[in-house]
């Protein structure tokens, strides 16, 4: 069987953070986080990487990152554009792109296999791609149904000391399957668990070890399809508000579960998350990283003394 493939979303401007901390340092030889996802995803047996990328990035996300895999398996890129299909037109304020589900669906025509689909900036840990290699080596949809997965991480684990941020929160049933996901804007540490809010002024806890998206997924090509839909319904519904909208990838699949048209497995992660949601967040990823090369888990140079298979 063909190989997955990993897409890696990384056309976020990174507002909060104020500048492109995709590539950004944080390993000891100047590594950026990507590089340990890129690493942990070949390892894991994917065969090919997809970047999505910001027009205005191309060129550093070639040169400085894109080469140095390229030895490995193939790599190209797709553009993330604001451009909207005929009939519509883009704000003239809007900055932003359109959000994770619009990422991915840039993908459409570019993927064949099933595949992951992972943030830039976040370290998810290696045994989460192995579980989605597994998982996708498998996958199938029958009778219409979508099959996917998701590695969900206990939200008090997810968090930033140093704001607040938004996370996918899930709902699973005794199977492991998904319910039902909700995406919070505003999520903060709440003594060992968190909580949200949808104002900024009335909060409501979220309990411990309650699963949450960090985008990392697991998907037959058909999701493609369904998202050139869905992003045409959202264009719709938010005609009077184009300007700051976004189309969430979690938002997306918890509406294909609700309506029957996809089965996520959720698959709960062995490995701790980290990531930079702000600048304060940067020495803690950092931190990270020096305790797992200690611990043997990645080389200390990772790609000089340690290739991927």
């Amino acid at each position: 069987m063909e190989k997955p493939t990993l897409v890696v979303l990384a056309a976020g401007i990174g507002s909060r953070y104020g500048g492109w901390k995709q590539i950004e340092p944080m390993g000891p030889h100047s590594e950026i986080i990507m590089d340990y996802s890129v690493f942990d995803g070949l390892n894991a047996g994917f065969g090919g990487l997809v970047f999505v990328i910001n027009p205005a990035m191309e060129s550093a996300v070639r040169r400085q990152i894109g080469a140095r895999y390229e030895p490995y398996c193939p790599v190209s890129y797709v553009a993330q554009r604001l451009e909207l299909p005929e009939g519509w037109q883009v704000p003239p304020d809007r900055v932003k792109p359109w959000g994770t589900a619009h990422a991915l669906l840039s993908c459409r025509g570019q993927i064949h296999t099933p595949f992951a689909a992972i943030n830039a900036d976040d370290l998810y840990g290696r045994s989460g791609f192995q579980t989605l290699s597994d998982y996708l080596s498998q996958a199938c949809d029958r009778d219409g149904v979508l099959d996917c997965c998701m590695v969900g991480y206990p939200v008090e684990n997810t968090l930033s000391e140093h704001g607040h941020v938004a996370r996918g929160v899930c709902q699973v049933d005794v199977d492991g399957r998904l319910i039902e996901i909700q995406e919070r804007t505003r999520v903060r540490p709440l003594a060992d668990a968190a909580e949200y809010s949808e104002d900024g002024e009335n909060w409501i806890p979220i309990p411990r070890g309650t699963l949450v998206s960090m985008n990392l997924w697991g998907f037959t090509p058909g999701i493609l399809a369904e998202l050139d839909e869905r992003f045409s319904r959202f264009l719709r519904k938010n005609r009077q508000n184009l300007s700051k909208a976004e189309l969430y990838l979690p938002a997306v699949v918890g509406d294909l579960v609700q309506e029957g048209r996809a089965r996520v497995q959720v698959l709960p992660a062995r490995d701790r998350w980290f990531g930079v949601t702000y600048p304060a967040d940067r020495p803690e990823v950092q931190q990270a990283i020096r305790d797992l090369i200690a611990q043997g888990v990645y080389p200390a140079a990772l790609w000089a003394e340690e290739r991927p298979s």
